[in-house]
């Protein structure tokens, strides 16, 4: 218990030098073990050679036959055991009768090894026995003739030292690794201690949980959604508002973002590291606001996270006063053309002209019920339909020719855009042409717009025959805050309409010279895939 209490670098210090410690204990067995094996196949070499040298005396050779040899074989023997230090040398004739041994007793007795046998059958082999004296290795070695006839056997026995004695023998050595070692584990334990309290920022494991559960609690109790996925795009984080916003449930940790929610974006800001603020998407049908932010350490990108709102409502809301707007609009116009109108005919009846006053009513009334037909016949979208008419109603006001392509049709909407996208860019770009033809002295002042689809594409066309756009400003017209209209302008207008068109994925080419009126022609995909 005293152990779970100690902070997390003692417990680190503690563990890593007991694992150093139990690593020197295995290894410490492993090579004693191995000395041993060495030591077995040294002295069983040894045992031969002295075997072999034993077996080629001549008087060993001769007295090995008679009766009374031992007493001349012996001394010799004990000798070559001695300079060999060996601890035993047993010679054997072919009854099995010891004719030199260690212990002086047994010479002339019988022995009865059981590993002895192959050596009367003329083999040459080493051997592992336990006897009283310890576990030996043997070399057994014939003993042959003149005539190549076998005579007896060589016995030599070498003892094996035990582990206590292999260390006695190591035990310098051994006192230096362990010294070392102890102190190179002691070191590097310590040393791991402080980098893991480091990259912990000196906390300690419950601080650490305490963190992440208000961290945890943090994201969860947030107003807004807020997903982040790792630098393999698994996700680390999904809140419950992000989950009640794309009406997702369970436990989304570990799971790839692109399974769960194939268009968040996120893996973009992985691959470019670069943020993307305040960036109005469309995510699984939802209209969503967002931030996306890349999660650097040491300014590696490991990960990235997404905070949004959910835009939908409230883009509907705008889509609806967009269209409130551009009816109210179309209705001041229709007011102050109607007024004209109504002085045009109070003029021509005092005039006494009843007839053309009459005429006149006819006339202007089939020409406005003929475009409104047509208008809400071809283009399926109320506040579409509403922007048209109003902006037709506007040019005439400023004596400007707004005149709407007699294929033009509309069933729906792109797979990507919504209303308000479609109401922006027609309202912008026929706005732009208005105002440049106001501002210009251009003869037969004309705006023409056109609007065409099929199955596969949906394209606007909206041209003027206006002093066109400056050649300088060319290549920055979309960019923010860029204008031709000088300090009225603020540089928004064709920036939003270029947005819209990268969220649509579709495509945008613009025609303008000087004097000679500027043309914008864009297409959409119908099934949100970029036309090739």
């Amino acid at each position: 218990m005293k152990f779970l209490r100690l902070p997390i670098r003692w417990k680190i210090i503690i563990l890593s030098f007991g694992i150093v410690l139990f690593s020197l204990l295995i290894g410490g067995i492993i090579i004693i073990g191995k000395i041993v094996d060495m030591r077995e196949e040294e002295l069983g070499k040894r045992a031969m050679i002295t075997a072999r040298t034993v077996a080629q005396l001549p008087e060993v050779q001769k007295k090995i036959q008679k009766k009374d040899g031992a007493a001349v074989i012996n001394p010799i023997v004990e000798k070559i055991r001695v300079i060999n230090s060996t601890d035993y040398i047993v010679v054997l004739n072919m009854d099995h009768v010891r004719y030199s041994h260690p212990v002086y007793r047994l010479i002339g007795t019988r022995s009865e090894g059981k590993d002895e046998e192959p050596a009367f059958a003329d083999h040459t082999y080493i051997s592992k026995a336990k006897g009283e004296l310890g576990v030996a290795v043997r070399a057994f070695m014939p003993v042959k003739n003149e005539q190549l006839e076998q005579v007896g056997v060589i016995i030599v026995g070498n003892i094996l030292p035990g582990y206590l004695e292999i260390l006695q023998s190591l035990k310098a050595q051994a006192a230096l690794i362990i010294i070392l070692t102890l102190f190179f584990g002691l070191l590097g334990s310590w040393m791991l201690a402080r980098h893991i309290k480091q990259q912990m920022f000196e906390l300690e494991p419950h601080e650490i949980v305490r963190m992440y559960e208000e961290s945890t609690a943090a994201f969860h109790a947030m107003h807004e959604g807020v997903i982040a996925v790792d630098v393999k795009e698994n996700i680390t984080i999904f809140n419950e508002k992000a989950k009640s916003i794309f009406r997702v449930e369970g436990s989304l940790i570990g799971k790839s973002i692109r399974e769960v929610i194939p268009d968040t974006r996120l893996p973009e800001i992985i691959e470019f590291g670069k943020p993307v603020y305040n960036q109005e998407i469309n995510v699984s049908g939802k209209i969503i606001m967002s931030n996306r932010i890349p999660i650097k350490v040491n300014h590696s990108v490991i990960g990235a996270v997404a905070i949004f709102q959910d835009r939908t409502e409230v883009a509907k809301m705008a889509e609806e006063l967009t269209g409130v707007k551009a009816f109210v609009e179309a209705l001041r116009i229709q007011n102050h053309e109607h007024l004209n109108k109504l002085h045009t005919i109070a003029g021509l009846i005092q005039l006494e002209k009843r007839e053309r006053a009459l005429q006149y009513v006819f006339d202007i009334s089939e020409q406005q019920e003929n475009l409104t037909r047509f208008v809400t016949k071809n283009i399926k979208n109320d506040s579409i339909a509403g922007l048209l008419l109003s902006k037709v109603s506007r040019g005439k006001e400023l004596k400007i020719d707004v005149s709407i392509d007699s294929q033009s049709h509309l069933e729906e909407l792109p797979y990507l855009l919504n209303e308000h996208d479609f109401v922006m860019i027609l309202g912008n770009l026929v706005e732009n042409s208005i105002h440049a033809l106001n501002d210009s002295n251009t003869p037969e002042q004309q705006i023409d717009i056109s609007i065409e689809q099929d199955n596969e594409i949906c394209a606007v066309l909206v041209e003027d025959n206006g002093p066109g756009i400056p050649e300088h400003l060319m290549p920055y017209i979309f960019d923010k805050g860029v204008t031709t209209k000088g300090e009225k302008g603020l540089g928004l207008g064709l920036f939003l309409v270029k947005e819209i068109i990268d969220k649509g994925k579709g495509d945008i080419n613009l025609s303008s010279y000087p004097n000679g009126g500027t043309s914008f022609y864009i297409t959409f995909p119908m099934n949100g895939r970029r036309q090739s």
